[in-house]
């Protein structure tokens, strides 16, 4: 069994939801989740050894922890680290906090592997305040988002998991396309569906990490449509 920790917020909650259900005792998968939590008060947490985070199994919270005892709780295979996602197209905002935080948890996790989660523009017509800062403006939003964590990524040799992908092409398939009259993959302008979009940043890490076709997956969550299930195990593949 790969274990992984998530080091995130509201989005790789909404990302780890499923993944379990998915791996069917593959992957055990925990997230260190403070809502719209950015790399610079994950580490101003490292520094206070702050136990603010919830530490969470399919999104629901076990207890209250800081990220020094989090990191310790398993021998982690993987841990992923992302960007709070106001900031996530821009590099500026990366530094030094990203540095210090991977050079702490290679000092703390020698053998674990770190991933970076890139995730998702907002909706379009999201009322996001931050959303401005892209011009309002979806496709904006996705390609600063991808230019930053590109970057990111290539500068520490990190690995992604593309749910950023994932989602921006999803909204657009003509069963998600809400401006077509397709379900929305978000359930507010930003954050992702209970049921599809969760879903589908759920398949994004399945593959990555079991390394097996989205269409093997067998779960899907309760009340959904079987031929919208099928659309998003094509997208991810």
């Amino acid at each position: 069994m790969k274990k992984i920790l998530a080091i995130g917020n509201s989005f790789s909650q909404d990302a780890t939801r499923y993944i379990e259900a998915m791996a069917e005792g593959e992957l055990l998968v925990r997230n260190c989740y403070i809502g719209g939590c950015s790399l610079q008060r994950h580490w101003n947490n490292v520094v206070a050894d702050a136990a603010e985070y919830d530490y969470e199994k399919d999104a629901v919270a076990l207890e209250k922890i800081a990220l020094s005892d989090a990191l310790t709780r398993e021998k982690w295979d993987y841990i992923t680290v992302q960007q709070v996602s106001s900031q996530s197209g821009f590099y500026d905002s990366y530094e030094p906090f990203m540095r210090d935080l991977l050079a702490y948890v290679k000092e703390t996790c020698p053998k674990a592997k770190i991933v970076f989660h890139r995730t998702w523009p907002y909706e379009d017509n999201s009322q996001h305040g931050s959303f401005p800062l892209y011009g309002c403006d979806r496709t904006a939003m996705y390609e600063a988002i991808v230019r930053a964590t590109d970057r990111v990524a290539t500068h520490y040799g990190l690995p992604i998991i593309d749910c950023g992908t994932a989602v921006y092409e999803g909204a657009k398939l003509p069963e998600f396309n809400v401006a077509h009259g397709g379900v929305s993959l978000y359930r507010d302008d930003h954050h992702l569906g209970y049921d599809y979009g969760r879903y589908l940043a759920g398949l994004c890490w399945y593959r990555f990490f079991t390394g097996k076709s989205a269409e093997t997956v067998t779960f899907a969550p309760e009340n959904t449509d079987p031929q919208k299930i099928a659309v998003l195990k094509a997208l991810v593949g």
